[in-house]
């Protein structure tokens, strides 16, 4: 160190060890000498520096290159994005966690909503109802009120409001398809031959020409309109009800929805021929071949599932499938019996916030079964066969929190510089085995 030699060099006051190697008449040279402290050796802080694995590295040691100022760049862009990320997963992201397990307990009831169309089926040819696996019929209302309803179509188009359908009457079996069909053929004999009961008056609907007049079938009341002259309109007519049918729902399809409980110990809903089967045609004219000839070759149940949801209406959980929404199933002949096997699994998601759903998933197999009349294996229609999983499914959202974004971030922010400095490193010897080459040469 140069300091004037008036004053006094404060360097001898402030450093005991300088010393002073030459002076002319107006400076004085001085080496300055810092020495350490002795270390004490009972001194934690020196005994605590013996452990420093970060020790520095003074700059005139260090060796800055453009690439390395590059690397610096990239380093500090991908920290900071990569640490953006694990923010946006572990703070910001909810992820769904589950789990399956047996439940002892077992739901209170299955409710079912539904929708299926068939578009070459009249609604008075079909009707829904379910049954247990013992074949007992089971009840399909929810409460006192009715919740299924058909709509008639035609051209894919609803033609008229929604019904309520009373669910029950189905045929699913040739035997009790055939007992029904004799007992329809032998009224209708007995209408042929005019035994009726002796209470029996049907009305003539004001056209009679005296109070003791009987219309006991449709043809008795246009006999007596057009005897009066008078034009008959047959809706609404007792006598006339299936020539309606005949008129009105012909060429037409039907769409059957609405919502049913069933047990839970398992069984099927189906859609089957009705009890009103004869209702499209001429019941004086059917036989109990008729009646089989209709069911079996005419009774088409191609038909698109518009949807089907087993649980409380609205009830659903993000993301929830349900595989046979919108599947349409073609019935080439019409000896086809279309069953779904399906395995219904109630399910629980949590959320967040802590609200919970209760509902069900279902997996499902189908199968078409080809049937012909005599072979005993059941009547046309479309059948859902379901079971309830004791399995129960649990499905709860969560966030991994902070723990595990701290962590993160050192793993990425101790990888990226690992990395880097290994490229860093790869580049410096690069560059000075080129410039060894060159000076070599």
């Amino acid at each position: 160190a140069i300091y004037h030699r008036s004053p006094l060099p404060i360097a001898l006051q402030r450093y005991p060890q300088s010393k002073e190697i030459g002076q002319s008449d107006n400076i004085v040279l001085i080496i300055v000498m810092k020495m350490d402290a002795p270390s004490t050796p009972n001194n934690f802080i020196s005994r605590l520096k013996a452990y420093d694995a970060h020790s520095s590295i003074a700059d005139e040691f260090r060796v800055r290159t453009k690439n390395g100022a590059l690397l610096s760049i990239l380093t500090i862009t991908s920290i900071l994005y990569f640490v953006y990320l694990e923010c946006k997963f572990n703070l910001f992201e909810t992820v769904v966690e589950d789990r399956v397990h047996v439940n002892a307990t077992v739901p209170t009831g299955l409710p079912v909503e539904f929708s299926v169309t068939f578009p070459n089926l009249a609604c008075a040819l079909i009707a829904t109802d379910a049954t247990d696996p013992a074949g007992q019929l089971q009840s399909l209302h929810l409460d006192r009120s009715h919740h299924v309803f058909k709509v008639r179509m035609k051209d894919g188009r609803d033609i008229s409001p929604p019904k309520r359908h009373v669910t029950g009457g189905t045929m699913v079996d040739e035997a009790s398809f055939e007992d029904h069909a004799e007992v329809r053929v032998e009224r209708n004999l007995q209408k042929m031959d005019g035994s009726f009961d002796d209470d029996y008056c049907g009305s003539c609907y004001g056209a009679e020409d005296n109070d003791n007049e009987c219309c006991n079938t449709c043809d008795d009341v246009k006999r007596a309109y057009k005897r009066k002259q008078w034009h008959l309109k047959v809706e609404g007519v007792e006598q006339c009800k299936n020539e309606v049918l005949i008129a009105e729902e012909k060429d037409e399809g039907c769409r059957i929805y609405g919502r049913i409980s069933l047990s839970t110990g398992g069984g099927n809903f189906h859609f089957a021929p009705s009890h009103e089967l004869e209702s499209m045609g001429h019941e004086s004219q059917l036989t109990v071949f008729d009646y089989m000839r209709f069911t079996f070759e005419d009774f088409d149940v191609t038909h698109t599932i518009d949807y089907l949801h087993f649980g409380e209406k609205g009830k659903f959980f993000p993301n929830q499938v349900h595989q046979l929404d919108g599947e349409t199933r073609k019935i080439d002949d019409g000896h086809g019996m279309y069953q779904y096997y399906i395995q219904v699994v109630p399910t629980l998601y949590k959320y967040l916030d802590g609200s919970r759903v209760e509902t069900f998933q279902f997996s499902v197999t189908e199968h078409l079964r080809h049937v012909a009349p005599g072979q005993g294996r059941g009547l046309p229609g479309v059948f859902f066969f379901y079971e309830v999983s004791a399995l129960h499914v649990e499905f709860e959202e969560r966030r991994k929190g902070w723990i595990r974004f701290f962590t993160s971030v050192c793993a990425v922010v101790g990888g990226v510089f690992t990395f880097v400095g290994a490229v860093d490193q790869v580049l410096w010897k690069y560059e000075r085995m080129r410039k060894q080459t060159r000076m070599a040469r």
